[in-house]
């Protein structure tokens, strides 16, 4: 420990500790306080050590519940009298079958008594799992489709602008590589969400469905760096004005803004390939509201 001392640079007059903190020292609720810092693993090895404390119940109900935020055990659990700890090594495998095999990771956990295997709880298990694969979720409500129906029925997008409603689904169901009947079956589903939030929406389905095929069209105009002459505005507009008249050309105008400032509309903005700054070029120059 001299000897680091003498390396390492000491900021005022600082002394490096002999020994660790042993935590059994501490006040319990301190203790507690700094294992609660820790992820599972580093709580399993914790535990080797601290046996007492980090096999605390408390400690694993936190990370089972920041982790998936909805599980049918969390009722039953008093009852079946499980511990936290054994509920997450559970949730745990279960998941990392899920992320491979999704049909199989439902079943084990259903199997186990972790979730029951209906409609609701399903739905509210992939909409709350922190640490699901969105790619394994796409092909396990590709032939669910009931749960898909009842995920796109709890999203809420009261007075939300269309592109982010649209984003915020992306956001939770990620969208097919290609085009086909799962993409327009989940946007059937989203516009239907959307005017149930927004009753005093003026623009009907068709016409939604409409605009959400030209905001993924244009996203990928935008942001593909294949595509070397990029959609103007002007003419962003005056293609959705030819298809149809119920909305206003600064509406659509809005739109193609939305998607040149935040990005594509499937992409989260910290994977954008050129996130967009202030004060920013516009690869269309000026912005025309008129076609």
């Amino acid at each position: 420990m001299g000897q680091i001392n003498g390396i390492l640079p000491r900021k005022h007059g600082a002394k490096f500790p002999q020994s660790f903190t042993d935590l059994d020292n501490l006040p319990p609720e301190l203790a507690m306080a700094v294992l609660s810092n820790l992820n599972a693993t580093d709580l399993c090895l914790a535990a080797c050590v601290w046996d007492h404390l980090a096999n605390n119940n408390l400690l694993w109900m936190s990370l089972c519940r920041t982790t998936w935020k909805h599980v049918s055990a969390y009722k039953t659990m008093v009852k079946k009298k499980m511990t936290y700890k054994s509920l997450y090594l559970l949730l745990d495998d279960g998941t990392c079958l899920f992320n491979i095999y999704p049909k199989e990771g439902i079943l084990f956990l259903v199997r186990h008594h972790v979730l029951e295997d209906n409609i609701k709880d399903l739905t509210l298990f992939i909409h709350g799992g922190t640490t699901l694969n969105p790619k394994a979720i796409r092909n396990y409500l590709e032939e669910r489709r009931d749960i898909l129906v009842e995920l796109v029925n709890i999203q809420r997008y009261h007075g939300m602008f269309l592109p982010a409603a649209l984003r915020k689904l992306f956001h939770m169901i990620e969208p097919p590589e290609q085009r086909g009947e799962y993409l327009d079956s989940l946007l059937e589903l989203f516009t239907r969400r959307f005017l149930q939030c927004n009753p005093d929406c003026q623009l009907s389905q068709d016409t939604l469905i409409i605009l959400c095929h030209s905001l993924i069209l244009l996203s990928v105009d935008l942001s593909s760096p294949k595509v070397k002459t990029k959609m103007t505005k002007r003419e962003f507009i005056k293609n959705l004005r030819g298809v149809t008249q119920e909305c206003s050309v600064e509406y659509i105008g809005d739109m193609y803004d939305d998607i040149y400032l935040s990005g594509h509309i499937a992409v989260p903005k910290g994977k954008c390939s050129k996130p967009p700054a202030f004060p920013f070029e516009r690869p269309y120059g000026k912005i025309f509201l008129a076609a």
